[in-house]
């Protein structure tokens, strides 16, 4: 037996067209939950580094979370160009905030 946890419903092949499409409009839901709950955490980063007078840019950092996503990537077997790609706009996005609030 297998362990089904980090694939896709199995039962998806059963369901109808609108039901599938009902489950992306949820799953694009929780991914807009999940960007603004990164968002929030981010801007409190921003705000601790602006109190410790910490340059907005840490490239070791961004170099962890890039790594982290590949391994994520790799791990759900999504491609990992993009999803490195979908986090390198997030931290652009982060940063540009971070300097227009400083």
């Amino acid at each position: 037996m297998t362990d089904d946890s980090d694939t896709p419903n199995a039962s998806v092949q059963d369901m109808t067209l609108d039901e599938l499409r009902a489950e992306i409009e949820d799953i694009d839901r929780e991914i807009v939950e999940l960007i603004a709950r990164r968002t929030y955490v981010a801007d409190t980063v921003a705000q601790v580094k602006a109190e410790l007078d910490l340059p907005t840019t840490d490239e070791s950092q961004e170099e962890r979370v890039m790594e982290r996503a590949g391994q994520n990537a790799d791990h759900f077997e999504v491609d990992s160009n993009l999803v490195k790609a979908i986090f390198r706009l997030l931290i652009e996005i982060n940063k540009a905030e971070q300097r227009q609030n400083r």
